[in-house]
């Protein structure tokens, strides 16, 4: 796990309660181990082979003495589709139509495999027993080991916890066989076509339950054909003493409205697994605080051991430092060590990472779900996942640059749609950078598939991933289904399981049902007006627009003859009839911005549409900021496979326009123009007035000259929204326009800005005049400097015209090659500078991108371009791959004959 240090914990009236706690605990310490012997993870030397070429039974596969002639280098963890794409048996398969059935069989979601490796136990292990781990294995497992059968496992999110202590020799070399099984029902996949749209979502491989059924194909994936079948999760060997500590549970309370303190509980099951009685400690430390409990334990005998404020005043800790949401303060976490001391020895031992916080679920006045954390009310900002990837190769570090653009978003939720991306690194960094999480359980909309018949498989995988993630603070709620309520027996079940171990979050039986709750979309791009229209849905999970990424992605996902034309693999990139309105899509940016010539200014047309799209998604629910809306979940914030809709940055984690108008609209004091109403507004997510404030609106014609301008004074209320009355035109104002907006603080601070390109209310959907904007060449200053090994390139651009130059887009590559350097965490991008204006951006990557070649910055734009220069280590100039007029005229036709 991943440790979190701060400043000690209050405890100034406890060094005498410890004193007298130490002088007991060093009576059955002294001289004791002080710790147990390390985990060893088993991620090398595996391999994998089709079980139906494996006529041997597990007894002979997982002997010394059995070939493995012919078998693939596995990758573990990983999918059995994973280890055949790194065995070039298969391309990869989210390139280009290269996932279609005719070059990944449909066979592989119906086929066993055996994994087999040779694990080294360590010598420290002797005299101590050894455990086997699996995290994750997808769907069905037989686990052998040294010829012997030591277990099973059933459903993608159980954990499988053998003891091999009788099947191995520590010091010696063990053999280790897992015969994976693929759900029992994968269903028939459906395939995204110009012709046929995108499909039914779902289908039979609901049935199964805790599973990746998304994987059967939906509107967001076209189906993987082993339905991410493998080893998915870590494998790791473990030792401990006769007791075994499992399934702790931190909690914490605070009196609000107060929070300077807070009362902390501790429990832990111990198990004696030997068939002699056990005596023992059972101790904890929270940093500076110890406590310790003895314990007797009957053979093959658990006790569930409890600490609380009023059994160990130590727990009540004064000053905690919290952890909060995204934006509302620190990311706080502490360290709870648990550790069983027998015979001066410590049996087992494990470290679990708790925040101090308290989530509550209303507010007086209203019946619609509110969040509040510590006592502060939390206008919901999220995402919706639905796989993090496609075949689930997810490394930590991917998945940290994906969450950390969330954060740079000003998101503070994602939801887990499905439970379809439950894993330990997704709550821990859920947990590091504030992002809460709308945990869901393992069923889709009941029109996606049926209910699972096994129960016992259900809940007991529901059980496992309560007891495993629930002391992550990130975790807001426990959801039981997606669009729909579970069935009578499944509801019942999850209450109670849940009553039995999860005491402080709420139980929400459906995504789309409740207080407030709804989802249902739309999922297709909207004028900005559209989105300020709200009903009954105050808490939204769903809604989405199309989100077209770049032109250099478009590139890297597809070859080169399908560039020019939407063709299939479009629609295997879910760019098809269906829920996003992609069919639509095309002629509604051709009328409000012109007719398309060629794939890059569709790239350069959609990134407006982006930018208006996704703004207008979140400001629209600030319009009416907890009076009533409480929530908005894009649909969705993170792609499973490189796509042209739902998504805030692509699939090669580069963001597109979308990421960086949501981060404008999320900021937590932000200025905005009620695209219904034509009012001024400002958003006070904060608790604390802000006063003495300006507004500053200009409005631009399109020549560049102004056509009015106004300051007002602020004063606006904490946690609402304050209207500063209608932004009126001036009569003359050109038909498209500008709007500029700027709020500074008392002390003159920036404290937002926003810009609008807009058109009179006669034709508002009208943009094309914007092809009339002159072309704007921007001045840049330019340094480079590496902090903590990271890369920072700041980029100072000036507009020395009196024209706007409008949506200048930075890109970060290697000079020498020429390539992205990717991911990059930008202050901003998409920015547009009026007359004179000077904006500073910097552009973070790891150093390591860069490949010892210096950085470049390249820029393009609507009408924009830069003079090149250069600082020691970087340049910037054109990009000029990115202008329409670098490409042929083609109008981007759809293809209409040779179609599937």
């Amino acid at each position: 796990m991943q440790i979190s240090f701060g400043r000690p914990i209050s405890l100034a009236t406890c060094f005498i309660a410890m004193a007298s706690i130490s002088s007991i605990l060093a009576a059955h310490t002294a001289s004791a181990q002080s710790t147990a012997p390390a985990p060893l993870i088993v991620s090398s030397g595996w391999q994998l082979q089709d079980a139906a070429k494996v006529p041997q039974p597990g007894a002979e596969v997982s002997t010394a003495s059995f070939k493995t002639t012919g078998w693939y280098a596995a990758t573990v963890p990983g999918t059995v589709l994973t280890t055949l794409v790194n065995n070039h048996i298969y391309p990869e398969p989210l390139y280009g139509e290269n996932n279609r059935p005719e070059s990944i069989p449909e066979s592989l979601a119906r086929t066993s495999y055996w994994y087999r490796t040779l694990i080294d136990v360590p010598a420290s292990y002797a005299g101590r027993r050894v455990w086997l781990n699996f995290d994750g294995i997808n769907y069905a497992s037989a686990v052998w080991v040294n010829g012997v059968q030591v277990g099973t496992t059933r459903g993608a999110f159980i954990r499988g916890t053998f003891d091999i202590t009788a099947n191995v020799k520590p010091g010696r070399p063990a053999i280790l066989a897992v015969q994976v099984s693929p759900q029992p029902h994968p269903g028939v996949s459906h395939e995204h076509t110009l012709r046929d749209g995108i499909g039914p979502n779902g289908g039979e491989s609901a049935i199964d339950g805790p599973t990746f059924l998304c994987t059967i194909g939906w509107d967001w994936l076209p189906a993987i054909r082993d339905r991410d079948t493998g080893i998915w999760q870590k494998v790791f060997l473990s030792a401990t003493g006769p007791v075994v500590v499992q399934n702790p549970l931190v909690t914490t309370d605070l009196p609000l409205p107060r929070t300077d303190s807070t009362d902390i509980g501790v429990q832990a099951t111990v198990e004696n697994i030997t068939d002699k009685p056990v005596s023992g400690f059972l101790e904890g430390t929270i940093e500076s605080i110890a406590f310790s409990k003895p314990v007797t334990l009957a053979p093959h005998s658990t006790q569930l051991i409890s600490f609380d404020s009023k059994t160990t005043p130590l727990l009540h800790v004064a000053h905690p430092r919290l952890w909060w949401p995204n934006g509302y303060g620190p990311q706080n976490l502490y360290k709870l060590h648990l550790s069983f001391i027998e015979n001066r020895t410590v049996s087992d031992a494990l470290d679990v990472n708790f925040g101090v916080r308290k989530i509550t679920y209303t507010v007086p006045g209203t019946d619609t779900l509110t969040i509040s954390v510590n006592g502060v009310p939390i206008f919901i900002r999220g995402g919706n996942w639905g796989l993090d990837e496609g075949l689930k190769r997810i490394p930590r570090e991917r998945l940290e640059a994906e969450i950390r653009l969330h954060q740079l978003a000003n998101l503070n939720l994602i939801r887990n749609w499905v439970g379809q991306s439950t894993g330990e690194d997704f709550y821990e960094l859920c947990d590091k950078y504030g992002i809460l999480v709308w945990d869901e359980f393992f069923q889709p909309n009941p029109g996606d598939g049926p209910d699972p018949t096994d129960l016992d498989t259900y809940i007991a995988n529901v059980r496992d991933k309560i007891l495993r993630f629930r002391n992550h603070p990130a975790i807001m709620l426990w959801c039981a289904r997606n669009e729909g309520f579970p069935p009578p027996a499944i509801d019942a079940a999850l209450r109670k399981v849940l009553a039995e171990l999860e005491p402080t979050r709420r139980y929400q039986p459906s995504s789309t049902d409740g207080p407030g709750v709804r989802s249902h979309g739309p999922y297709s791009w909207r004028t900005p007006r559209a989105f300020y229209k709200i009903t009954d849905d105050y808490f939204k999970t769903e809604t989405g627009s199309v989100s077209v990424p770049t032109l250099e992605s478009i590139h890297g996902m597809m070859p080169q003859k399908d560039w020019e034309t939407i063709n299939d693999d479009w629609a295997e990139h879910d760019f098809a009839r269906g829920n996003s309105g992609a069919q639509d899509y095309p002629a509604e940016l051709a009328a409000r911005y012109g007719k398309v010539a060629n794939l890059a200014d569709f790239v350069l047309k959609a990134q407006l549409m982006n930018y208006e799209a996704y703004r207008a998604m979140y400001e629209g629910r600030n319009a009416v900021l907890f009076h009533p809306a409480t929530a908005v979940i894009t649909w969705m914030s993170n792609p499973a496979q490189p796509s042209f809709v739902w998504q805030l940055y692509h699939y090669d984690l580069e963001p597109n326009a979308a990421l960086f108008a949501v981060k404008h609209a999320n900021e937590l004091q932000h200025i905005q123009y009620n695209e219904s109403t034509g009012e001024l507004q400002v958003v006070n997510n904060l608790t604390t007035p802000l006063a003495g404030a300006i507004a500053h609106v200009t409005i631009y014609n399109l020549d560049g000259t102004v056509a009015s301008e106004r300051d007002t004074q602020v004063t606006a209320a904490p946690s609402a929204v304050t209207s500063l009355g209608k932004i009126d035109l001036p009569a003359a104002v050109s038909s498209v326009h500008f709007i500029k907006l700027d709020l500074h603080d008392a002390q003159g601070k920036l404290v937002s800005t926003n810009f609008y390109w807009h058109a009179l209310p006669e034709q508002p959907d009208d943009l094309t005049n914007l092809n009339d904007l002159p072309a704007v060449t921007l001045e840049a200053k330019l340094a480079r400097n590496i902090v903590a090994e990271r890369e920072v390139v700041t980029v100072t651009l000036h507009n020395p015209t009196s024209h706007i130059a409008l949506m200048a887009h930075l890109q970060l590559r290697r000079a020498h090659s020429g390539e992205r350097v990717l991911p990059v965490f930008a202050s901003d991008n998409y920015i547009s500078l009026v007359p004179n204006e000077t904006r500073t951006i910097t552009l973070e990557a790891a150093t390591g991108q860069f490949k010892g070649e210096d950085a470049q910055v390249v820029v393009d734009g609507w009408n924009i371009s830069v003079a090149p220069a250069s600082a020691p280590g970087v340049s910037i100039a054109p990009n000029v791959d990115a202008e329409p007029s670098h490409w042929p005229t083609t109008g981007l036709p759809y293809q209409t004959a040779g179609l599937r």
